[in-house]
């Protein structure tokens, strides 16, 4: 709690500070005070309000494919209350708090731009990134090694990221050493290889869970096609998912133009305006 805050009376807006950020603190701190704060909030801990800061990333990205500006300055605001969240919580546990937070990702930062920071030379962005990764490497290996466990070049890929996402990170720390083609053919020959494997389980009326493994295998290598072409396979995905749905919504609107729903059209009728969508969405 922040100091003195739990001896106070309840709090009006007038008397929380002016500055922005130190309003907001002060907010979060009244929304978690166990006699006055809101009952909602109380109940939350790091487990339950982790969902809703996923949400806010992605509602964050959402924003800017969007280019909406307003929207985006918004949803920034939401994604801030979710670390001033989990900063309070932190702090009501007497593990850290926000300015630890932030000084954290301020040293972070320093230490990884030796460039700017530093005397070192970096030429051009290529080489910059090389530069991140060989200090995120060796910072991953100061912490297994303070762990006592040997590191591994797959230590730090979030198990919580999307999976398509997260195979395009495993996929690119392997290559760092040496474990990937070396051109997008062989790839291709391998989701070729894949369907193959797929089409022989399908026919032998395999389990679901060995079709759910070679579907899995699939999607792996579709995202290691994505990767060897430096296409971002969650953003590709994406922009088809709003295509399909661009498309399927043109569907709905021409059959509720004929007093129909699509439960009672065929589904040549469907596959028709479908094709009639894709040329106008």
């Amino acid at each position: 709690m922040a100091q003195g805050i739990e001896n106070l009376p309840k709090p009006a807006a007038d008397t929380l500070p002016a500055d922005p950020v130190q309003r907001l603190l002060a907010v979060m701190a009244w929304l978690r005070h166990p006699v006055h704060g809101c009952p909602w909030d109380l109940k939350q801990d790091f487990a339950s309000i982790a969902p809703y800061t996923i949400e806010e990333a992605y509602e964050v990205a959402d924003a800017i494919r969007r280019r909406d500006r307003s929207d985006l300055r918004e949803e920034l605001g939401d994604l801030l209350l979710q670390v001033v969240y989990h900063a309070r919580m932190a702090e009501e546990e007497g593990a850290f708090s926000f300015a630890d937070v932030a000084r954290t990702i301020a040293d972070k930062m320093i230490q990884r731009h030796p460039h700017v920071f530093g005397d070192e030379q970096v030429e051009g962005d290529e080489h910059q990134s090389g530069v991140w990764e060989q200090i995120k490497a060796a910072e991953r290996a100061a912490r297994q090694a303070a762990k006592g466990e040997a590191a591994s070049v797959l230590d730090g890929v979030a198990l919580a990221l999307p999976s398509l996402a997260r195979a395009e990170k495993l996929q690119k720390r392997a290559a760092r050493v040496g474990f990937d083609w070396r051109a997008a053919g062989p790839v291709l020959d391998k989701i070729e290889e894949e369907i193959g494997e797929l089409r022989a389980e399908i026919a032998a009326a395999a389990p679901r869970e060995r079709l759910a493994d070679e579907v899995g295998d699939l999607l792996f290598a579709v995202a290691n096609l994505a990767r060897h072409l430096k296409i971002d396979p969650e953003a590709a995905l994406r922009g088809t998912n709003d295509k399909f749905e661009r498309r399927f919504r043109h569907i709905e609107r021409r059959l509720r133009e004929s007093g129909r729903a699509p439960e009672d059209a065929t589904l040549a009728e469907m596959e028709a305006l479908w094709q009639e969508a894709k040329t106008r969405v």
